[in-house]
């Protein structure tokens, strides 16, 4: 059984979270004299950014939960969904004792952030379907065992995980189970959001970097019961989410039709790049994909991925990653830039 407070670091539980002057305040008022800010707006035109953002952006979680169904209470926002994986092993796992549990080839901020934490990494590869090895994974989990990672759709794989193999884990760890579902948008698999209410375990990552075409403007979301999401926003730092990224996240979301048209639309490019890739003489599998991106088996990967930098193409070489050999990972781009890439391998020698 899962006992929030028992997955909590002793250090966490007892510490007392910075209080910002926008904690300290709640209301109306006309004069701000108390978080130190500047009075004039941002050089050189003055821009009304002299002002501290709401730590908890409600009016940001309020539009996302008319749009997308979550509870306010169930989200945090970070800079990206990185922050809220690095958060994740700072509230559940002390360092130099505890552990997480991967199932490469996986997404490798799971690794990084863990290696930033001296927290250990316990791996157990995925299977050559790249599907879960269910019974390894039960069996491998130890007492100081904290966080499993599951990426479905996975990176960089692109296949969804079977439900079937997820709900096992879930029931199976008394710690906590972390889906990403940064491509679920691209995938008919349903969100596990809907099982939060059954699995105080559970947290979803979710993302505005792909479907929603906001990478550069890093906001990322971790949805978790409104217990574990309490602890999220007790270690954050004050300000993560700055105001012109909720600005726009704000627009975009009154857009969500205008999401599901161009989902819609790379998932055809996504479906003509297969077949095109999968004519290519030199292409040995393209393997089945949820996410918008395609994990490609081609001879000799290495130099072909040389050879498309040198005509300006930039693919992601995966041959060094596991059950990846000889793999190039290629994201969907627009029919143009599909069009380029697929004259240039078929030009290859």
């Amino acid at each position: 059984m899962f006992i929030l407070e028992k997955w909590v670091r002793p250090r966490v539980l007892k510490m007392k979270p910075y209080s910002s002057a926008r904690d300290e305040f709640s209301g109306e008022a006309q004069v701000f004299l108390d978080a130190n800010e500047n009075p004039f707006g941002a050089i050189p035109n003055d821009a009304p950014y002299n002002r501290y953002p709401h730590p908890l952006q409600p009016e940001l979680k309020q539009r996302i939960s008319e749009v997308l169904g979550f509870l306010p209470a169930t989200i945090f926002l970070g800079n990206g969904s990185d922050e809220a994986i690095d958060l994740l092993m700072r509230i559940g796992c002390e360092p130099n004792q505890d552990e997480i549990m991967i199932m490469p080839p996986t997404y490798g901020m799971y690794a990084v952030s863990a290696e930033i934490n001296s927290v250990a990494i316990r791996e157990v590869p995925l299977l050559p379907d790249y599907q879960l090895n269910v019974p390894e994974i039960l069996a491998q989990i130890q007492p100081n065992t904290k966080i499993i990672f599951l990426c479905s759709p996975n990176n960089p794989t692109g296949n969804r995980l079977h439900e079937s193999d997820i709900l096992q884990v879930l029931q199976g760890f008394d710690g906590v189970v972390v889906i990403d579902e940064a491509y679920i948008d691209f995938s008919t698999q349903a969100s596990w959001a809907g099982k939060l209410p059954d699995f105080p375990n559970l947290v979803i990552l979710r993302t505005f970097s792909k479907a929603w075409g906001m990478a550069a403007l890093r906001l990322g979301m971790a949805l978790a019961s409104p217990a574990l999401i309490q602890f999220f926003n007790k270690v954050k730092s004050p300000y993560n989410i700055n105001v012109l990224t909720q600005a726009y996240a704000l627009d975009a979301l009154q857009h969500y039709a205008k999401l599901q048209e161009r989902v819609a639309f790379i998932i055809q490019e996504r479906e003509k790049l297969q077949a095109s890739l999968l004519a290519l003489p030199t292409v040995q599998a393209v393997y089945p994909t949820d996410a918008n991106f395609i994990l490609v088996k081609i001879q000799n990967a290495p130099q072909v991925y040389a050879y498309l930098l040198q005509k300006g193409i930039v693919v992601r070489n995966r041959s060094n990653v596991m059950l990846c050999q000889d793999c190039l990972r290629i994201t969907v781009g627009t029919p143009e830039e599909n069009s380029v890439l697929v004259k240039a391998l078929q030009s290859y020698n």
